[in-house]
Protein backbone atom coordinates (compact mmCIF):
# COMPACT_ATOMS: atom_id res chain seq x y z
CA UNK A 1 0.00 0.00 0.00
CA UNK A 2 1.35 3.07 -0.67
CA UNK A 3 1.84 6.27 1.87
CA UNK A 4 1.48 9.77 1.71
CA UNK A 5 4.80 10.50 0.93
CA UNK A 6 5.18 7.59 -1.56
CA UNK A 7 2.18 8.98 -3.38
CA UNK A 8 4.09 12.67 -3.30
CA UNK A 9 7.19 11.37 -4.51
CA UNK A 10 5.20 9.53 -7.56
CA UNK A 11 3.19 12.96 -8.13
CA UNK A 12 6.45 14.80 -8.34
CA UNK A 13 8.22 11.74 -10.33
CA UNK A 14 5.22 11.97 -13.44
CA UNK A 15 4.01 15.57 -13.09
CA UNK A 16 8.10 16.85 -13.92
CA UNK A 17 8.08 18.31 -17.25
CA UNK A 18 11.42 18.81 -19.72
CA UNK A 19 12.00 22.59 -18.94
CA UNK A 20 13.39 22.38 -22.51
CA UNK A 21 10.56 21.72 -23.69
CA UNK A 22 9.02 25.42 -23.00
CA UNK A 23 11.89 26.64 -25.49
CA UNK A 24 11.32 24.05 -28.11
CA UNK A 25 7.61 24.97 -28.94
CA UNK A 26 8.56 28.43 -27.92
CA UNK A 27 5.83 28.40 -24.81
CA UNK A 28 5.40 31.14 -22.41
CA UNK A 29 6.80 29.98 -18.86
CA UNK A 30 3.88 31.56 -16.76
CA UNK A 31 2.59 33.94 -19.91
CA UNK A 32 6.01 36.16 -19.68
CA UNK A 33 9.02 36.56 -21.49
CA UNK A 34 12.15 36.00 -20.52
CA UNK A 35 12.43 39.52 -19.51
CA UNK A 36 8.95 39.53 -17.18
CA UNK A 37 6.96 41.00 -19.99
CA UNK A 38 3.35 39.25 -20.19
CA UNK A 39 1.82 37.77 -22.95
CA UNK A 40 -0.74 40.03 -24.55
CA UNK A 41 -4.21 38.23 -23.22
CA UNK A 42 -6.48 41.11 -23.25
CA UNK A 43 -8.02 44.64 -23.71
CA UNK A 44 -8.90 47.14 -21.02
CA UNK A 45 -9.44 50.99 -20.29
CA UNK A 46 -9.17 50.83 -16.57
CA UNK A 47 -5.18 51.10 -15.88
CA UNK A 48 -1.92 50.78 -18.06
CA UNK A 49 1.94 49.84 -16.53
CA UNK A 50 4.76 50.66 -18.08
CA UNK A 51 8.06 49.70 -17.91
CA UNK A 52 9.45 53.18 -18.81
CA UNK A 53 7.77 56.40 -19.16
CA UNK A 54 7.45 57.43 -23.21
CA UNK A 55 7.56 61.50 -23.44
CA UNK A 56 7.24 63.23 -27.45
CA UNK A 57 8.39 59.73 -28.59
CA UNK A 58 11.01 59.84 -26.19
CA UNK A 59 11.55 56.75 -23.30
CA UNK A 60 13.05 57.94 -19.96
CA UNK A 61 13.87 54.62 -19.03
CA UNK A 62 14.42 55.48 -15.27
CA UNK A 63 11.10 56.23 -14.56
CA UNK A 64 8.34 53.46 -14.78
CA UNK A 65 4.55 54.90 -15.18
CA UNK A 66 1.18 53.93 -13.81
CA UNK A 67 -1.62 55.10 -15.61
CA UNK A 68 -5.39 54.70 -13.91
CA UNK A 69 -8.01 55.04 -16.49
CA UNK A 70 -5.41 57.35 -18.53
CA UNK A 71 -3.95 59.33 -15.96
CA UNK A 72 -0.51 59.32 -14.53
CA UNK A 73 -0.50 58.33 -10.78
CA UNK A 74 1.65 60.96 -10.06
CA UNK A 75 -0.90 63.53 -11.46
CA UNK A 76 -3.68 61.74 -9.31
CA UNK A 77 -2.08 61.69 -6.26
CA UNK A 78 -0.40 65.40 -5.97
CA UNK A 79 -4.11 66.13 -7.15
CA UNK A 80 -6.10 64.97 -3.96
CA UNK A 81 -2.82 65.94 -1.67
CA UNK A 82 -2.46 68.92 -2.94
CA UNK A 83 -6.35 70.06 -1.90
CA UNK A 84 -5.43 68.24 2.04
CA UNK A 85 -7.89 65.23 0.74
CA UNK A 86 -7.34 61.45 0.93
CA UNK A 87 -8.05 59.63 -1.97
CA UNK A 88 -9.43 56.60 -1.50
CA UNK A 89 -13.08 57.36 -2.64
CA UNK A 90 -11.57 59.33 -4.88
CA UNK A 91 -9.93 57.49 -7.01
CA UNK A 92 -11.97 54.35 -6.47
CA UNK A 93 -14.77 56.36 -8.39
CA UNK A 94 -12.17 57.13 -11.28
CA UNK A 95 -11.27 52.95 -11.90
CA UNK A 96 -15.11 52.10 -11.29
CA UNK A 97 -16.80 55.02 -13.95
CA UNK A 98 -13.87 55.93 -15.95
CA UNK A 99 -14.34 59.68 -14.87
CA UNK A 100 -12.93 61.89 -12.57
CA UNK A 101 -16.22 62.82 -10.23
CA UNK A 102 -17.44 66.66 -9.60
CA UNK A 103 -17.49 68.11 -5.63
CA UNK A 104 -21.18 66.22 -5.89
CA UNK A 105 -20.77 63.45 -7.27
CA UNK A 106 -17.85 62.49 -5.05
CA UNK A 107 -20.18 63.36 -2.16
CA UNK A 108 -23.03 61.86 -2.93
CA UNK A 109 -20.72 58.32 -3.75
CA UNK A 110 -18.78 59.29 -0.38
CA UNK A 111 -22.24 58.62 1.24
CA UNK A 112 -23.48 55.73 -0.47
CA UNK A 113 -19.79 54.09 0.48
CA UNK A 114 -20.55 55.03 4.41
CA UNK A 115 -23.62 53.69 4.56
CA UNK A 116 -23.32 50.21 2.82
CA UNK A 117 -20.46 49.72 5.39
CA UNK A 118 -22.92 47.78 7.78
CA UNK A 119 -22.78 43.82 7.57
CA UNK A 120 -25.97 41.94 7.92
CA UNK A 121 -27.76 41.22 11.14
CA UNK A 122 -25.76 39.23 13.78
CA UNK A 123 -23.03 38.33 10.48
CA UNK A 124 -19.69 39.16 12.95
CA UNK A 125 -21.18 36.62 15.44
CA UNK A 126 -22.36 33.71 13.55
CA UNK A 127 -19.50 34.51 10.99
CA UNK A 128 -16.93 35.90 11.68
CA UNK A 129 -16.40 34.97 15.25
CA UNK A 130 -17.75 31.50 14.81
CA UNK A 131 -14.62 30.00 13.48
CA UNK A 132 -11.63 32.46 13.93
CA UNK A 133 -8.84 31.42 11.36
CA UNK A 134 -4.87 32.58 11.93
CA UNK A 135 -5.07 33.25 7.51
CA UNK A 136 -7.64 36.69 7.44
CA UNK A 137 -7.11 36.23 3.86
CA UNK A 138 -9.01 32.71 4.36
CA UNK A 139 -11.87 34.19 7.06
CA UNK A 140 -12.48 37.13 4.31
CA UNK A 141 -12.78 34.44 1.62
CA UNK A 142 -15.33 32.69 4.00
CA UNK A 143 -17.15 35.74 4.73
CA UNK A 144 -17.32 36.81 0.85
CA UNK A 145 -18.97 33.46 -0.03
CA UNK A 146 -21.48 33.16 2.67
CA UNK A 147 -22.53 36.85 2.19
CA UNK A 148 -23.84 35.38 -1.34
CA UNK A 149 -26.00 33.17 0.84
CA UNK A 150 -27.79 36.29 2.25
CA UNK A 151 -28.33 37.90 -1.27
CA UNK A 152 -31.58 36.97 -3.14
CA UNK A 153 -30.08 38.27 -6.28
CA UNK A 154 -26.15 36.62 -6.01
CA UNK A 155 -26.38 35.48 -9.20
CA UNK A 156 -27.82 37.91 -11.00
CA UNK A 157 -25.14 39.37 -13.63
CA UNK A 158 -26.52 42.57 -14.76
CA UNK A 159 -24.42 45.51 -14.19
CA UNK A 160 -26.61 47.20 -12.22
CA UNK A 161 -26.39 44.43 -9.36
CA UNK A 162 -22.85 43.31 -10.28
CA UNK A 163 -21.87 47.19 -9.51
CA UNK A 164 -24.28 47.78 -6.34
CA UNK A 165 -22.73 43.93 -4.78
CA UNK A 166 -18.89 45.95 -5.87
CA UNK A 167 -19.98 48.83 -3.94
CA UNK A 168 -20.83 46.91 -1.12
CA UNK A 169 -17.99 44.52 -1.06
CA UNK A 170 -15.63 47.99 -1.26
CA UNK A 171 -17.80 49.37 1.88
CA UNK A 172 -17.42 46.15 3.61
CA UNK A 173 -13.83 44.31 2.96
CA UNK A 174 -12.08 46.69 6.20
CA UNK A 175 -15.10 45.10 8.51
CA UNK A 176 -14.48 41.83 7.36
CA UNK A 177 -10.69 42.43 7.84
CA UNK A 178 -10.39 44.19 10.98
CA UNK A 179 -13.31 42.50 12.82
CA UNK A 180 -11.68 38.60 11.94
CA UNK A 181 -8.02 39.72 13.27
CA UNK A 182 -10.31 41.18 16.44
CA UNK A 183 -11.36 37.54 16.50
CA UNK A 184 -8.40 35.43 16.61
CA UNK A 185 -6.51 37.63 18.16
CA UNK A 186 -9.22 37.33 21.14
CA UNK A 187 -9.65 33.31 21.02
CA UNK A 188 -5.84 32.35 19.96
CA UNK A 189 -4.00 34.99 21.43
CA UNK A 190 -6.14 35.89 24.08
CA UNK A 191 -5.89 39.35 23.30
CA UNK A 192 -8.90 41.82 23.80
CA UNK A 193 -11.50 42.33 21.33
CA UNK A 194 -13.29 45.26 20.04
CA UNK A 195 -15.75 45.58 17.36
CA UNK A 196 -15.68 49.49 16.86
CA UNK A 197 -18.42 50.61 13.93
CA UNK A 198 -16.87 53.49 12.13
CA UNK A 199 -18.55 56.20 11.78
CA UNK A 200 -20.09 57.31 8.45
CA UNK A 201 -18.14 60.21 7.84
CA UNK A 202 -14.82 58.81 8.08
CA UNK A 203 -12.55 57.52 4.71
CA UNK A 204 -11.63 53.78 4.48
CA UNK A 205 -8.46 54.68 6.05
CA UNK A 206 -9.72 56.41 9.11
CA UNK A 207 -12.26 53.52 9.38
CA UNK A 208 -9.68 51.18 9.53
CA UNK A 209 -7.59 52.31 12.06
CA UNK A 210 -10.71 53.91 14.03
CA UNK A 211 -11.80 49.48 13.85
CA UNK A 212 -8.12 48.49 14.90
CA UNK A 213 -7.32 50.62 17.97
CA UNK A 214 -8.75 50.53 21.36
CA UNK A 215 -8.95 54.20 21.70
CA UNK A 216 -10.20 54.42 18.54
CA UNK A 217 -7.41 57.68 17.87
CA UNK A 218 -5.16 58.34 14.86
CA UNK A 219 -3.41 61.45 13.13
CA UNK A 220 -3.88 62.93 10.33
CA UNK A 221 -0.55 61.40 9.06
CA UNK A 222 -1.20 58.42 9.85
CA UNK A 223 -4.79 58.47 7.89
CA UNK A 224 -2.73 60.16 4.81
CA UNK A 225 -0.17 57.66 4.38
CA UNK A 226 -2.42 54.14 5.19
CA UNK A 227 -5.11 56.01 2.54
CA UNK A 228 -1.45 56.21 -0.12
CA UNK A 229 -1.01 53.08 0.81
CA UNK A 230 -4.63 52.10 -0.64
CA UNK A 231 -4.83 53.95 -3.62
CA UNK A 232 -1.24 53.06 -4.74
CA UNK A 233 -2.23 49.12 -4.34
CA UNK A 234 -6.19 49.52 -5.91
CA UNK A 235 -5.07 48.52 -9.21
CA UNK A 236 -2.16 47.54 -11.64
CA UNK A 237 -3.49 46.29 -14.73
CA UNK A 238 -5.23 43.12 -15.92
CA UNK A 239 -2.46 40.79 -15.85
CA UNK A 240 -1.46 40.74 -12.62
CA UNK A 241 -2.55 36.89 -10.84
CA UNK A 242 -5.77 37.72 -9.11
CA UNK A 243 -7.25 40.53 -11.11
CA UNK A 244 -6.54 37.91 -14.42
CA UNK A 245 -8.04 35.49 -12.00
CA UNK A 246 -11.31 37.68 -11.65
CA UNK A 247 -11.38 38.33 -15.10
CA UNK A 248 -11.06 34.34 -15.81
CA UNK A 249 -13.77 33.36 -12.91
CA UNK A 250 -15.81 35.85 -14.35
CA UNK A 251 -16.11 35.21 -18.20
CA UNK A 252 -17.79 31.72 -17.12
CA UNK A 253 -20.62 33.52 -16.02
CA UNK A 254 -20.36 33.34 -12.23
CA UNK A 255 -21.69 35.54 -9.20
CA UNK A 256 -19.74 37.94 -7.39
CA UNK A 257 -19.17 36.15 -4.57
CA UNK A 258 -17.52 33.79 -6.20
CA UNK A 259 -15.55 35.60 -8.39
CA UNK A 260 -14.20 38.12 -5.17
CA UNK A 261 -13.09 34.44 -3.77
CA UNK A 262 -11.59 33.52 -6.38
CA UNK A 263 -9.31 36.63 -6.06
CA UNK A 264 -8.81 36.56 -2.53
CA UNK A 265 -7.39 33.24 -2.69
CA UNK A 266 -5.00 34.47 -5.60
CA UNK A 267 -3.69 37.20 -3.72
CA UNK A 268 -2.91 35.23 -0.87
CA UNK A 269 0.10 33.21 -2.11
CA UNK A 270 2.81 34.44 -0.73
CA UNK A 271 4.70 35.59 -4.48
CA UNK A 272 1.68 37.89 -5.09
CA UNK A 273 0.07 39.51 -2.36
CA UNK A 274 2.35 38.22 0.47
CA UNK A 275 5.63 39.88 -0.49
CA UNK A 276 5.65 42.75 2.37
CA UNK A 277 5.86 40.39 5.18
CA UNK A 278 8.59 39.10 3.99
CA UNK A 279 10.37 42.15 3.47
CA UNK A 280 9.49 42.63 7.42
CA UNK A 281 11.32 39.28 8.06
CA UNK A 282 14.28 39.99 6.11
CA UNK A 283 14.46 43.39 7.86
CA UNK A 284 14.24 42.40 11.23
CA UNK A 285 17.50 39.51 10.23
CA UNK A 286 19.31 42.22 8.99
CA UNK A 287 18.54 44.27 12.06
CA UNK A 288 20.28 41.25 14.14
CA UNK A 289 22.50 40.57 12.20
CA UNK A 290 24.19 44.17 11.14
CA UNK A 291 26.60 45.20 13.84
CA UNK A 292 26.39 48.79 12.21
CA UNK A 293 23.39 49.75 10.14
CA UNK A 294 25.31 52.66 8.75
CA UNK A 295 28.13 50.91 7.30
CA UNK A 296 27.16 50.61 3.91
CA UNK A 297 30.20 48.23 3.20
CA UNK A 298 28.78 45.54 5.72
CA UNK A 299 25.00 46.12 3.99
CA UNK A 300 26.43 45.14 1.14
CA UNK A 301 28.01 42.20 2.18
CA UNK A 302 25.03 40.69 4.47
CA UNK A 303 22.80 41.52 1.23
CA UNK A 304 25.48 39.10 -1.34
CA UNK A 305 25.11 36.39 1.13
CA UNK A 306 21.35 36.52 1.08
CA UNK A 307 20.81 36.59 -3.00
CA UNK A 308 23.63 33.89 -2.20
CA UNK A 309 21.36 31.66 -0.10
CA UNK A 310 23.84 31.70 2.68
CA UNK A 311 21.63 33.25 5.13
CA UNK A 312 17.93 34.36 6.19
CA UNK A 313 15.90 32.08 4.49
CA UNK A 314 18.32 30.54 1.61
CA UNK A 315 15.77 31.82 -1.04
CA UNK A 316 18.33 33.60 -3.15
CA UNK A 317 16.02 36.68 -2.79
CA UNK A 318 16.59 40.07 -1.71
CA UNK A 319 12.32 40.92 -1.02
CA UNK A 320 10.87 44.03 -1.86
CA UNK A 321 13.47 44.55 -4.47
CA UNK A 322 12.37 43.57 -8.52
CA UNK A 323 8.94 43.68 -10.39
CA UNK A 324 7.61 41.91 -13.59
CA UNK A 325 7.45 44.71 -15.45
CA UNK A 326 9.17 47.72 -14.07
CA UNK A 327 12.45 47.74 -13.92
CA UNK A 328 14.47 50.91 -13.41
CA UNK A 329 11.74 52.40 -10.88
CA UNK A 330 8.41 51.57 -9.34
CA UNK A 331 6.59 54.75 -9.45
CA UNK A 332 4.23 53.62 -6.78
CA UNK A 333 7.38 52.96 -4.42
CA UNK A 334 8.93 56.31 -5.39
CA UNK A 335 5.65 58.16 -4.14
CA UNK A 336 5.11 56.18 -1.20
CA UNK A 337 8.42 56.84 0.11
CA UNK A 338 7.54 60.30 0.92
CA UNK A 339 4.94 59.45 3.12
CA UNK A 340 6.56 56.67 4.27
CA UNK A 341 9.23 59.43 5.62
CA UNK A 342 7.06 61.43 6.96
CA UNK A 343 5.61 59.06 9.01
CA UNK A 344 8.35 58.01 10.27
CA UNK A 345 9.61 61.68 11.38
CA UNK A 346 6.35 61.98 13.52
CA UNK A 347 7.03 58.78 15.20
CA UNK A 348 10.43 59.52 16.16
CA UNK A 349 14.06 58.62 15.99
CA UNK A 350 13.70 54.86 16.20
CA UNK A 351 11.73 54.81 12.93
CA UNK A 352 13.70 57.53 11.71
CA UNK A 353 16.48 55.06 12.40
CA UNK A 354 15.55 52.01 10.57
CA UNK A 355 13.81 54.24 7.80
CA UNK A 356 17.55 55.33 7.03
CA UNK A 357 18.59 51.30 6.78
CA UNK A 358 15.72 50.80 4.30
CA UNK A 359 16.75 53.84 1.83
CA UNK A 360 20.08 52.33 2.13
CA UNK A 361 19.29 48.89 1.50
CA UNK A 362 17.24 50.45 -1.77
CA UNK A 363 20.15 51.60 -2.79
CA UNK A 364 23.04 48.95 -2.43
CA UNK A 365 20.49 46.13 -3.27
CA UNK A 366 19.95 46.71 -7.11
CA UNK A 367 23.86 46.58 -7.42
CA UNK A 368 24.37 43.72 -5.57
CA UNK A 369 22.03 42.10 -7.96
CA UNK A 370 23.75 43.48 -10.99
CA UNK A 371 26.69 42.09 -9.86
CA UNK A 372 25.84 38.44 -9.05
CA UNK A 373 22.67 38.09 -11.70
CA UNK A 374 22.37 38.38 -15.21
CA UNK A 375 19.58 40.10 -15.21
CA UNK A 376 17.82 41.50 -18.39
CA UNK A 377 16.54 44.87 -16.84
CA UNK A 378 16.80 47.39 -14.42
CA UNK A 379 15.82 46.33 -10.67
CA UNK A 380 14.81 48.91 -8.39
CA UNK A 381 12.36 48.67 -5.07
CA UNK A 382 9.04 48.05 -4.97
CA UNK A 383 6.10 49.17 -3.29
CA UNK A 384 6.06 46.04 -1.40
CA UNK A 385 9.32 47.02 0.04
CA UNK A 386 8.34 49.86 2.02
CA UNK A 387 4.66 48.69 2.82
CA UNK A 388 5.48 45.98 5.67
CA UNK A 389 7.48 49.08 7.55
CA UNK A 390 4.40 51.09 7.64
CA UNK A 391 1.85 48.88 8.63
CA UNK A 392 4.58 47.86 11.72
CA UNK A 393 4.62 52.04 12.02
CA UNK A 394 1.12 51.79 12.00
CA UNK A 395 0.50 49.40 14.53
CA UNK A 396 -0.94 46.77 12.30
CA UNK A 397 -0.57 43.27 12.70
CA UNK A 398 1.49 40.90 10.15
CA UNK A 399 -2.10 39.05 9.83
CA UNK A 400 -3.00 42.00 8.12
CA UNK A 401 -0.57 43.28 5.89
CA UNK A 402 -1.98 40.90 2.88
CA UNK A 403 -5.39 41.71 3.55
CA UNK A 404 -4.76 45.62 3.75
CA UNK A 405 -3.78 44.74 0.10
CA UNK A 406 -7.07 43.26 -0.64
CA UNK A 407 -8.86 46.69 0.87
CA UNK A 408 -7.32 48.20 -1.44
CA UNK A 409 -7.59 45.98 -4.94
CA UNK A 410 -11.07 45.13 -4.65
CA UNK A 411 -11.98 48.31 -6.24
CA UNK A 412 -9.73 46.86 -9.17
CA UNK A 413 -11.25 43.45 -9.15
CA UNK A 414 -14.47 45.06 -9.19
CA UNK A 415 -13.72 47.46 -12.16
CA UNK A 416 -12.60 44.93 -13.78
CA UNK A 417 -15.25 42.07 -13.43
CA UNK A 418 -17.44 44.92 -14.88
CA UNK A 419 -15.34 45.29 -17.57
CA UNK A 420 -15.44 41.59 -18.58
CA UNK A 421 -19.01 42.09 -18.52
CA UNK A 422 -19.44 44.55 -20.49
CA UNK A 423 -17.14 43.33 -23.30
CA UNK A 424 -16.92 38.91 -22.83
CA UNK A 425 -18.95 37.28 -24.70
CA UNK A 426 -16.77 33.88 -24.27
CA UNK A 427 -14.94 31.96 -21.62
CA UNK A 428 -11.29 32.48 -21.48
CA UNK A 429 -9.90 29.40 -22.55
CA UNK A 430 -6.30 29.42 -22.67
CA UNK A 431 -4.42 26.40 -24.45
CA UNK A 432 -1.68 24.00 -22.98
CA UNK A 433 0.32 21.29 -25.28
CA UNK A 434 0.75 17.32 -24.09
CA UNK A 435 4.12 16.56 -24.11
CA UNK A 436 3.45 13.12 -22.38
CA UNK A 437 4.35 10.10 -24.84
CA UNK A 438 1.65 7.86 -26.39
CA UNK A 439 0.91 4.92 -24.04
CA UNK A 440 -1.44 1.89 -24.33
CA UNK A 441 -3.76 0.87 -21.57
CA UNK A 442 -2.13 -2.39 -19.59
CA UNK A 443 -4.34 -4.39 -17.82
CA UNK A 444 -4.16 -4.36 -13.73
CA UNK A 445 -2.76 -7.95 -13.17
CA UNK A 446 0.34 -7.01 -15.68
CA UNK A 447 0.98 -3.85 -14.07
CA UNK A 448 4.40 -3.81 -12.24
Amino acid sequence: MLDLNQMAALCRKEDQLDTSLYNKYDVKKGLRDIDGKGVLAGLTNISTIYPQKIVDGKIISDKGELRYRGIDINQLVGGFVSEERLGFEEISFLLLFGQLPTSHELENYQQIIAKKRTLPKNFTRDVIMKKPSHSIMNAMSRSVLTLGCYDDQADNTSIENVLDQSLSLISIFPMLAVYAYHAYNHYDNQGSMYIHRPDESLSAAEAILTMLRPDKKYTFQEAQTLDMALVLHMEHGGGNNSTFTTRVVTSSGTDTYSAIGAALGSLKGPKHGGANIKVTQMMDFLKKEITDPTDDEEIYNYLKKILNKEVFDQQGLIYGMGHAIYGDSDPRATIFKNYVEKLASEKGSEAQAEFDLYRRIEYLAPKVIAEERNIYKGVSANIDFFSGFVYHMLGLPEELYTPMFAIARIVGWSSHRIEELVNGNKIIRPAYMEVSHDLEYTPIDLRG
